[in-house]
């Protein structure tokens, strides 16, 4: 990755966007987008990537990476000006106290705060003992009544909240670190691989969509499905490096290794043609792709594959450490060979090929 490169991860990494909140995330994407490609947005917030040497009479190739992040929405003003609240995806519980979040508030104001678990010079021995959970945690932007809270500080019910981190790099280590790698990691492929794409002859018309909502359910990528139709998806995701807790014979999707294709997790059994075609590809073209069999998680994948009249679809997905928590580490490398796996494979797409799948 280049420096042009880094400085659009930075802004993509940064930028405020959980789950329903996704609009700072889709502003830098259009700006990335807008000299190569047409650029949409519908009313669920899935920005959509349309390139402009599509022809109408090929098989329609749709590319999908979600925007939003795991993150918080405030759910009451307690008495003492600190704030309850509910997660928007599905966090790592054990990693959330002691994080320094930004509450948006109603003006578009970024409040700092910091979630916060009943201190341990109070707690009895049991409660010491025990994990915190989210109902056991507030969070406190510092004001002293719920008055203070909503008149001064400007929170209400139904803010959302995102953890205040900032984006590093690391180029002579090839690392980088920061929030919602899941699924901003993704954005960046995609983004790459649609300009890569604008001006290639292809056999197929291709169109990229950072679809909102994935965290709570892939919402957006049902409206997506409708709305685009197409023949197959090829997927960009974040997912959950295992390389450093997993035993050796067992790691999948190994940070430095190579982006990772899935084939099950709990959310999809893989189109076994389509995956192999993948896999097939990049080895001609050597580049480097994990392979991993999952017993949990999903992506929109699962929700892709069972759309419409099933559409075939894969997932390549760039390893990234500590996913589900406030940041994290991700390889420059992994990024870049996932664009490139999936800039491959568009490239060797034609209707005969799609058509025996």
């Amino acid at each position: 990755m280049n420096q042009e490169d880094l400085r659009w991860m930075e802004r993509l990494s940064n930028a405020f966007g959980p789950s329903g909140f996704e609009e700072d995330v889709t502003a830098v994407a259009r700006e990335y987008a807008q000299e190569f490609a047409d650029v949409e947005e519908d009313n669920i917030r899935n920005l959509y990537i349309k390139r402009r040497s599509n022809t109408g009479d090929k098989p329609l190739i749709m590319l999908d990476a979600h925007s939003d992040e795991v993150g918080f929405m405030v759910q009451f003003i307690k008495p003492n000006g600190t704030l309850q609240f509910l997660p928007l995806g599905s966090w790592n519980e054990s990693s959330i106290p002691g994080t320094k979040v930004y509450v948006r508030n109603q003006k578009g104001e970024y409040i700092p705060g910091i979630v916060a678990a009943k201190p341990v010079h109070f707690m009895t021995k049991e409660e010491a003992n025990q994990m915190p959970h989210i109902q056991d945690m507030v969070i406190d932007i510092g004001a002293v009544s719920d008055q203070e809270a909503k008149e001064v500080f400007g929170v209400q019910v139904g803010d959302p909240v995102a953890p205040a981190v900032s984006f590093q790099q690391d180029p002579v280590r090839g690392i980088m670190t920061g929030k919602a790698f899941d699924c901003r990691v993704g954005c960046l492929a995609l983004l790459k691989a649609m300009k890569a794409l604008a001006d290639e002859e292809l056999a197929v018309d291709v169109i990229g969509v950072l679809s909102s909502q994935e965290e709570v359910g892939g919402r957006g990528a049902r409206v997506a499905a409708r709305r685009v139709d197409p023949v197959i998806t090829l997927g960009f995701e974040g997912w959950p490096a295992d390389d450093t807790f997993t035993p050796d014979y067992a790691v999948q999707s190994a940070m430095k290794k190579g982006p990772m294709i899935r084939l099950m997790d709990v959310s999809m059994i893989t189109h076994p043609g389509l995956a192999h075609f993948a896999m097939h590809v990049c080895q001609a073209k050597e580049i480097p792709l994990q392979v991993a069999v999952r017993s949990g998680g999903g992506t929109n994948g699962g929700v892709y594959h069972s759309m419409q009249k099933g559409i075939p679809s894969i997932t390549i997905s760039i390893p990234s450490r500590y996913v589900h928590t406030p940041q994290g580490f991700a390889a420059m490398q992994d990024l870049e060979q996932a664009a490139q796996a999936v800039i491959e494979i568009v490239k060797a797409l034609t209707p005969e090929l799609l058509g025996s799948l």
